[in-house]
């Protein structure tokens, strides 16, 4: 965790990690921290929001550019950390930033989207993604502000990860692809023959 987690002071050079815990750059760790978890609930966590939305942002990109999108998220979200939080000791590991710019270009995406979830742990309603995904960001939000000191969630490293991928979403999604899912907006094409008959007639 130590080797490749991401550590605040000493990514800003405050501190200095022994030698023999040095694996990899201090730079290197912007990405290699979101490959750890520190459990197995930590990752399934992080898992089942990739299992549910993941697969819908990377048609929008297509293979290439979603492995960048989420590079990219990933060193985003870890250093929102690292500038918020500058001498901190403590490593942050997990998915949980570049997953944050997931849910954001899913958001962005597929606003209307209806997706399963379970209100108090047990019953199942079927709301829109703007609402499921939007309470989501909001809490977020509110964690930033009634965050303690020692607090052992990056709330910051979420922040970092949505805006991100919300920004990463409109330059990296493939040519075509609506935002807001405005194609579904758009009225449906007449029929030809509707057409033909509103020619000018000569």
């Amino acid at each position: 965790m130590l080797s490749f987690g991401l550590i605040p002071g000493v990514f800003n050079d405050y501190f200095v990690l022994p030698d023999d815990l040095v694996v990899v750059s201090d730079q290197m760790t912007l990405l290699t921290y979101a490959f750890l978890h520190g459990s197995l609930w930590h990752l399934v966590g992080n898992m089942v929001f990739l299992w549910v939305f993941a697969d819908n942002v990377e048609d929008a990109f297509g293979h290439v550019r979603f492995i960048i999108f989420y590079v990219l998220c990933a060193i985003g979200a870890g250093y929102a950390y690292v500038l918020t939080d500058p001498t901190s000791q403590a490593p942050v590991i997990g998915a949980s930033g570049a997953v944050a710019g997931i849910v954001a270009a899913y958001l962005m995406l597929h606003p209307r989207q209806k997706v399963w979830v379970l209100v108090l742990a047990r019953v199942p309603l079927r709301l829109s993604a703007f609402w499921v995904l939007g309470f989501w960001v909001l809490f977020q939000v509110y964690a930033i502000l009634v965050a303690q000191p020692g607090d052992e969630v990056a709330w910051w490293s979420h922040i970092g990860g949505l805006i991100t991928g919300a920004i990463l979403v409109v330059f990296l999604r493939r040519r075509g692809v609506p935002l807001f899912d405005r194609a579904r907006a758009l009225p449906a094409p007449a029929p030809l023959g509707k057409i033909d008959d509103n020619r000018d007639r000569r």
